[in-house]
Formats: structure tokens, sequence, C-alpha cells
């Protein structure tokens, strides 16, 4: 079976901004647009490259104006950042970024101490922003990642019910697409497969707008959590080369879910993800002699890719007769 007629993933690489979060060593410029292009060549379509935050507060990501322009060169490429307030917001427009993310925690506690502002106060930024947004004829698009959706190192339990109300708000404040994220690696694949399930009946007529899965491997279960959530309808992740990564507010974060790992996964599923792994890998490998000294993580690059090409074709039964892609 052709590739083309496989089923098709989107992988969307957030080491540039969510994997450096907990990474001491500052990465240079050049290093890094360096990542978006071999990236870029490898086939990833989707990079997260960075966030308009204070200086002060992450140096590590002060040169992202400069990594959306070099992306913008690079055709088909959807650059995304993070904009945690109006300013980033406003920043984003004016460099005309793909697509910008806002999180939204779900959790009260950690808004106040990712954002300082509560939950609601954030739904209300988004329509602020979505009116600037319209208002200068900009086409970058709207996304919310729901941080901390199944729960919270501060707050503990997050509410399934309270995590939905947040969905529908968002996407009523002008949201384009939300995403649920394990931002400190609770989730397992049961709660995964139920609030994802959950979540798609009660936004009804909008639930194509939910689209992405968010996973740290904090206690090992990225992947399981990867494949429940594709179990019922997701074909969008986010995920960083090396596992890099980890939430300031989860101690003993050990990372996000790898991308190779991820996309070994998914391609071994038979999936297509337009990604060729052993480009990836090579980038991988650059990364690591980067960033020396640092918590890596990912498995695949211990032991390669197999010899045996063997992938599902067609997909597993209970994958391939799920949701479309979203």
């Amino acid at each position: 079976m052709s590739a083309s007629s496989l089923p098709h993933a989107i992988v969307r690489e957030v080491g540039l901004r969510d994997g450096l979060l907990s990474i001491k060593t500052i990465v240079p410029t050049a290093q890094k647009l360096e990542w978006i292009s071999a990236a870029y060549a490898a086939g990833q379509k989707e990079i997260e490259v960075g966030s308009f935050v204070p200086v002060r507060l992450l140096p590590q990501l002060a040169d992202t104006a400069e990594l959306v322009a070099h992306a913008k060169t690079l055709p088909g490429l959807v650059a995304s950042v993070l904009v945690p307030n109006f300013k980033g917001a406003e920043r984003a427009i004016e460099l005309d970024a793909d697509a910008m993310l806002i999180p939204v925690s779900a959790s009260a506690a950690h808004s106040a101490a990712n954002v300082r502002k509560t939950p609601d106060e954030m739904i209300a930024s988004i329509a602020q922003i979505r009116a600037a947004r319209d208002a200068a004829g900009s086409k970058t698009f709207i996304e919310v990642g729901m941080s901390t959706a199944f729960g919270c190192t501060i707050q503990g339990d997050v509410s399934e019910d309270e995590v939905i109300r947040l969905l529908r708000a968002a996407l009523d404040a002008g949201a384009e697409r939300v995403g649920l994220a394990d931002t400190v690696g609770y989730a397992d694949p049961a709660q995964v497969r139920r609030l994802f399930e959950k979540a798609f009946r009660a936004l009804g007529t909008q639930s194509d707008k939910l689209t992405c899965g968010h996973f740290h491997d904090t206690r090992g279960l990225a992947l399981a959590n990867t494949l429940a959530a594709l179990d019922v309808g997701v074909r969008r992740f986010d995920a960083s080369l090396a596992g890099i990564g980890g939430c300031p507010h989860a101690p003993g974060a050990s990372g996000n879910a790898a991308t190779e790992d991820t996309v070994f996964m998914l391609e071994r599923m038979g999936y297509d993800t337009g990604i060729d792994l052993d480009q990836l890998l090579a980038l991988r490998k650059q990364i690591a002699e980067w960033l020396k000294g640092e918590q890596l993580g990912g498995a695949i690059w211990r032991a390669g890719v197999p010899k045996s090409s063997a992938r599902a074709t067609p997909p597993m039964a209970s994958f391939s007769q799920q949701a479309p892609i979203r």
C-alpha cells in the first residue's frame, strides 16, 4: 500500500519551545535554525518554534521572532508560537506566525502559578485576541491547549466537567482549534480515552475542533496515552525530539513524548506521518551533541529502526474504524 493511501497522522514538533523550558543549556539561534531546517527536510510540517514571553523569564526563547522569520521561508511549514497573553498575541500577529497557541489551564492553581490569571480570565483574553486578530486582517490561526486536563501537581484532581466547560468556552470565545494536554504526566490510557470521548460527545457539532493530544512521559506513559487518543480518533500529536521538556510546576518531570518514538509507533501501525525516521534520528543525534549533559529521553535511538519494514496495512481494525482525521 502506498503512503498516499494510508491514513494520515500529524506529529507537531514542540522541542524548540516546550522542550527547551527545562534545559539549562542556552541553544544558540544558529543551531535552532538548523534544527528547524533539518526537521522540515525530514518531513515535519508543523513546528512550535518558540514563545513570546519576557526575556528575563525565559532567555532560552529570546530569539523567537528570528525563528518565526526563518520558518516562514520554508514552503508549507506551519510555524506556531505560544502566547500566554495579549502582548504575545500582538507579536505573533505582527510577525505573521501561522498559528498561536494560547495555554488555558483547567486547574485554577496551575493557572495562577503559570500565567497569574484564572482560567476564566484566560478565556476572556481569547476573545480579546480573536477580536484583535480579526481587526488586523491576520490569518494567524488561534489554538488553545488545555493544560493540566488530566491532573495537576499543585491542585491534584481536575474535574472532567471543568475541562469540558473550558473547552466549550474557549471555542465560544473564538479559538479555532483546541487540544488536551497532560502537562504534568498524570494521565493513564483509560483516562485519556474517557476524557477525549466525553469531550467529543459534549462538543457535538464542534467536536472536529478538538484535534490534538499533548502527553508528557513523566511516568512512562506518553506513548500509551498517545495510542489511547489515537484509538478514539485523534490524529494530531505534540512531541519533542529526544523527549526533552517538562513543566516547571511538575517536580521530577522527565519530558515530552519523544518525537522519534511517536513517529516510529505511528508508522509501524500503518499511519503515514510524512516523516523520514532516519533523517529524524540523525537530527536527534545532532541535538544530543548540542545538549550534552542534559537529560534526554526516547527509546528508538538506542536500538535503531528494525530491519524488518513490516507495518500494519491497513491499520488495526479498532483504529481504522474510528472517527475521521481531526
